[in-house]
């Protein structure tokens, strides 16, 4: 799976536009890979990098920069003193090797979002209802430090800061050490939602296929993730007899093939897969001991998320008799169907008309920061297509007139918010 990647060209642009498409350019240096990718894992040198140079961005704009306690980067200018802020954004942390777009064009272009309507108030005289934010949230990925959207979590009251900030990476090294590495943890306050939106590439083929330039999401695909650690007993590979194994990667290896073989059950209706193993002692001459796998189930249907659930976890105690193991559920992280406040996707709806642009309803499967955030305050989340739905891949693309088309929808939809046009609503 591939795609045609173009460099981002500011030349087929001029003002605001050619400025926004010129800082994607350098973003897409930090933690650049080999295959116009990147790998900018959370608390890394690389997102260090990129967070040192967004600070300069935003302050050349005036804008103040504070990183609170889960390390969160926040650009905040305040024009309505003590009033709360519509906090936009995205993340600018990625997978090992990722493609450019998912989640670092949504910081950048509630950036340049930012920095347009500042303008716009200096120069008309007028005040917005509320104070601008643009946020970098801290750990969506989950690659380097589980669970994903950790900063965004801390954020709402969803996850303890004490506990996040001890969780380790395969190393050792904890969210604090990490941190403090690259000098982002900071000590608060994060500043007060009112509102919040957030843009993001779709990671999906149906925009592209149904032709629209806009995504207007109207609600989140349930998840139920789980750590399944799979217990067996070392041996030598050539001399102990199969009969006496109990070998931990087998049971792992039934467990993947299980959640596929559920997903085949509802074709189209329910996603499940294994994105990580974890094998010890992991020799080649060692049958292994111990296997820790992360599955995770997705459906837009409840009832049948609940069922395959119930299959998939019917099926271990077959497993473990069937590879002679022992198998057990050590972490999960689930979250329902949550629809996006109506009131919201419609004001995004007629922002999208009046700019004459075009426009759909869909649904994320993905989870973002702004399915945390929709909890708390009413939040608008918009997409811009991917070519050929290609994600979490260096070949990932999405391109320059859709990301600045974005950068204008998010700009209106901003500014609507800041204006208190929900407020009413």
């Amino acid at each position: 799976m591939s795609t045609m990647i173009t460099e981002p060209n500011p030349a087929n642009f001029t003002g605001d536009d050619a400025r926004f498409i010129t800082d994607f350019a350098t973003l897409c240096t930090f933690g650049a890979t080999g295959n116009s990718g990147v790998d900018r894992q959370a608390g890394s040198a690389a997102d260090g990098e990129q967070r040192v140079w967004f600070t300069a961005l935003l302050r050349e704009q005036g804008f103040e920069v504070r990183f609170d306690e889960i390390g969160n980067q926040f650009g905040l200018l305040e024009l309505v003193p003590g009033a709360p802020f519509v906090i936009v954004g995205s993340h600018m942390d990625s997978q090992p090797t990722a493609g450019r777009y998912d989640g670092a064009y949504g910081v950048l272009a509630a950036a340049h979002a930012a920095f347009r309507l500042a303008a716009s108030y200096r120069e008309s005289g007028q005040t917005p209802r509320y104070n601008i934010a643009v946020v970098n949230w801290f750990n969506e990925e989950g690659a380097r430090f589980k669970p994903s959207m950790m900063g965004s979590s801390v954020y709402t009251g969803k996850l303890d800061l004490a506990e996040a900030l001890a969780v380790t990476d395969p190393s050792g090294i904890t969210v604090r050490q990490a941190l403090e590495s690259i000098g982002c943890l900071g000590a608060g306050p994060a500043p007060k939602a009112a509102y919040a939106a957030e843009i993001h590439i779709e990671q999906g083929r149906s925009m592209e296929r149904d032709g629209v330039t806009i995504g207007l999401v109207d609600s989140n695909w349930a998840a139920n993730k789980y750590e399944f650690v799979v217990h067996g007993e070392q041996a030598h590979t050539g001399s102990t007899v199969i009969a006496d194994r109990k070998d931990a990667l087998l049971g792992a290896s039934m467990l993947v093939v299980a959640a596929r073989e559920v997903a085949d059950q509802y074709p189209g209706v329910l996603h499940t897969s294994v994105g990580q193993l974890d094998v010890y002692p992991n020799s080649p001459v060692v049958v292994p001991s111990r296997v820790s796998l992360l599955l995770d189930l997705r459906s837009a249907d409840e009832a049948v998320l609940a069922e395959a659930d119930a299959t998939l976890h019917k099926r271990v105690a077959a497993i473990e008799k069937a590879a002679n193991v022992a198998i057990e559920k050590h972490a999960s992280h689930c979250w329902p169907v949550m629809p996006y406040q109506p009131e919201g996707v419609d004001l995004a709806e007629k922002a999208a008309a009046g700019l004459g642009l075009t426009y759909g309803r869909v649904k994320t499967l993905a989870g973002h920061d702004s399915t945390n955030m929709k909890d708390l305050v009413p939040t608008v989340m918009l997409f811009v297509p991917s070519v050929a739905g290609i994600s979490h891949n260096e070949h990932e693309y999405t391109s320059d007139d859709d990301i600045v088309a974005g950068v204008h929808m998010l700009t209106e939809v901003f500014r609507q918010l800041l204006e208190g046009q929900l407020d009413q609503s």
